[in-house]
């Protein structure tokens, strides 16, 4: 049986735009799993506020600086819907940079978006392993800046509820869950005033 040039072409047409789409599509999932390994970009926000400048007096939303890892994000009472936005401020009962006790702040680590902007957006503490023992963190809260200085990393079960409790001193603990997701636990990092 003899195929046609004509069959030919149109077999070869196909296979080259099947490639290019498959290639296409390989490429844009590999970008958007390796956007948060990208170097941070100082004080751009991890969510879609604008919050490029240190002390902008004009902006008075509470938010959390981390100069190390790049991050500046905003942060709010409520429920898991929050860490759509940004931080969660987590049992505000139980402390805040004002009074004392323990500030509890938690955020996605690692959430995919549909483009490598929205994951970075998506996953503010996806970094958050790379903090060391006395890197600094600036919380902005109530229209004043707040200093803490990093003196514990450790990593616990997701049932470790322990984490959020009340404190005599005050403390500020972040925590998010591990890269490998919710069920396999969570990276917490606490910090004193300075």
């Amino acid at each position: 049986m003899k195929v046609s040039k004509q069959s030919k072409n149109g077999f070869a047409f196909f296979g080259l735009v099947f490639g290019l789409v498959t290639m296409a599509i390989v490429f844009y999932f590999g970008v958007i799993l390796i956007s948060p390994k990208l170097p941070p970009i100082p004080f751009v926000s991890a969510s879609s506020i604008d919050l490029n400048t240190k002390d902008d007096e004009n902006d008075l939303r509470n938010r959390i600086q981390i100069e190390k890892i790049g991050i500046e994000v905003p942060f709010s009472v409520g429920d898991e819907q929050v860490l759509e936005l940004g931080a969660w401020h987590r049992h505000p009962e139980n402390g805040n940079p004002e009074q004392g006790g323990n500030f509890v702040l938690a955020a996605h680590r690692f959430e995919i978006g549909n483009n490598p902007g929205q994951t970075r957006a998506k996953s503010p503490f996806y970094k958050i392993d790379n903090l060391d023992y006395g890197d600094d963190i600036r919380v902005f809260y109530e229209g004043k800046w707040y200093d803490y200085k990093v003196n514990k990393k450790y990593e616990v079960p997701p049932t470790a509820l322990y984490i959020e409790e009340k404190s005599n001193e005050a403390k500020l603990t972040l925590y998010s869950c591990s890269l490998s997701g919710a069920a396999a636990g969570r990276f917490v990092i606490e910090a004193i005033p300075k």
